[in-house]
């Protein structure tokens, strides 16, 4: 998986995590449920509309995957 040279969306990105971790820090929402958030994000971008965006959605796609396959967190590794 390649490095976002976006250092606005890396950023959200990085909150995004940080919320779903204390969100299940907090039993707020389960593991599976957090999981499911992801693959509800990956599944917008890999079946969205064809268009000029093709290869963002390709990759962001391929991003949620990278993070559902081996976890985003340091805290999770």
């Amino acid at each position: 998986m390649t490095v976002p040279n976006d250092i606005a969306g890396t950023a959200a990105l990085a909150i995004c995590e940080a919320l779903l971790l204390a969100l299940n820090d907090r039993n707020v929402l389960p593991e599976s449920e957090i999981i499911g958030l992801i693959k509800d994000a990956e599944a917008a971008c890999e079946h969205a509309s064809p268009g000029d965006r093709d290869a963002l959605n390709a990759e962001l796609a391929a991003l949620t995957n990278g993070i559902l396959a081996g976890g985003n967190s340091g805290r999770r590794r």
